[in-house]
């Protein structure tokens, strides 16, 4: 063997024992005997500054080369620095410092500190996942298959409904303007909704009661129907999950009946036109006033409308909104659900799929926002969802046997088997 490659063997074998020797931070472990700092002789930590020291001596030489003044020696720099006095000193503590070989150049300035942080901070940012991982994907990709086969945005399968009569019950026997109905008109929404909701003040004042019984839902069996026709697909997309279909039969029957209103409202919010303030479902465009009819009121119309505009300036892609519903399907604290710790896991998972997609897929600032927006839209409609259940009571109660059985059974608080 050369001489050349010995040397090279010795340095490996020498930084191997030197490592080996040492922890993460570069200090003396137990396997090595204790050295003593060059400085003082106290129990050495590790190179600091190009030199053996203790950690006393490493924080005074950093201190002392950012020090503005200059330090000086009583006793013409003779003194004896050791473990007990080396703080009765600075000037001869500095200057073995130097003699040891510990170097000036090697302290970073604050400005090169708040540098390396951000070099520190950039790399865990790095370091963090960079991409979906297989089962995120996995996750997407089957609530897109899902949703794209129960979801008829052009509600081309939407067919033999009841008609919905819009004559029957003309805009001004409320007192409203088309505008302040279907919010067609360029105002602002905050402005529409105020109009609504005056209007609404003033119908609430002027009807009578039986009037309002027997005209005010001319709207609502077509309603119904739409209904009833959004939620076979929702439970369709449910049924199409192979989380979901894990589940046991009550846990299955549980969920659906606390997200279908809130899976709903997303899928029209997918076809909601905030400029118009209406729906476009295909051949048929609804707006506000078409819920009026159908005897819904404001206490649940107005949120609902600005939750609608709210969602859609938030311009979400396909994926966003498939997790959106998702996340709202897995929800643990639905009332009658068994498995809490299975559903719990489950919506912890596209929650975080969520954000690890905003955080992959958007730019700029406000995609820091969103994923709070988006919670913040799931946390709205919660409470929309318990009033939209008890007007639909209401309405059964002044207009019986026109409501479909499956809506009835969507919004009941009984336990149902046959979904």
């Amino acid at each position: 063997m050369s001489k050349t490659d010995t040397g090279v063997q010795s340095i490996r074998e020498a930084l191997t024992r030197h490592n080996e020797g040492l922890d993460e931070d570069g200090k003396v472990t137990e396997d090595e005997e204790p050295r003593a700092c060059g400085v003082c002789g106290d129990l050495a930590k590790g190179y600091h500054f190009n030199a053996l020291t203790c950690e006393g001596c490493k924080g005074f030489f950093r201190r002392a080369i950012k020090r503005s003044t200059q330090l000086r020696c009583r006793f013409l720099y003779v003194c004896n620095i050791n473990k007990n006095n080396r703080r009765s000193c600075q000037a001869c503590r500095f200057r073995k410092c130097q003699a040891i070989g510990m170097r000036p150049e090697m302290v970073m300035s604050e400005k090169e500190v708040m540098e390396r942080r951000n070099r520190i901070q950039s790399k865990k940012m790095l370091d963090a996942p960079s991409q979906l991982s297989s089962q995120q994907q996995e996750t997407i990709q089957e609530l897109l298959c899902g949703h794209r086969n129960t979801f008829d945005s052009a509600f081309y399968r939407f067919s033999g409904f009841r008609p919905m009569d819009r004559n029957v019950l003309p805009a001004s026997n409320y007192n409203w303007s088309e505008s302040s109905l279907c919010f067609v008109s360029s105002s602002s929404n905050s402005s529409s909704i105020s109009s609504f909701s005056g209007s609404f003040e003033t119908q609430e004042k002027h009807e009578d009661e039986e009037v309002r019984k027997a005209s005010v839902f001319s709207a609502l069996p077509h309603l119904t129907d739409l209904a009833a026709y959004m939620i076979q697909d929702i439970i369709s997309f449910a049924k199409s999950l192979r989380d979901f279909r894990s589940l046991n039969m009550e846990d299955q029957i549980a969920l659906l009946k606390g997200a279908t209103f809130e899976i709903m409202q997303i899928r029209f919010n997918m076809v909601f036109n905030a400029n118009t303030g209406t729906w476009e479902c295909g051949h048929i465009t609804y707006c506000i006033d078409d819920a009026v009819r159908a005897g819904f009121q404001l206490l649940l119309l107005e949120p609902l409308l600005r939750f609608h505009h709210t969602l859609r300036k938030l311009g979400l892609q396909e994926e966003e909104y498939v997790l959106m519903q998702a996340m709202s399907l897995f929800s643990p604290d639905r009332p009658g659900v068994q498995q809490h710790s299975v559903i719990d896991a489950l919506h912890e998972n596209m929650a975080l799929t969520l954000k690890t997609w905003i955080d992959l897929q958007r730019t700029g600032q406000e995609k820091h926002l969103l994923y709070p927006k988006v919670m913040a839209c799931l946390t709205e409609m919660r409470t929309m969802n318990e009033e939209h259940s008890k007007q639909v009571l209401q309405i059964q109660d002044i207009q019986p046997d026109i409501i479909s059985p499956l809506v009835m059974e969507m919004v009941s608080k009984n336990p149902c088997n046959d979904l």
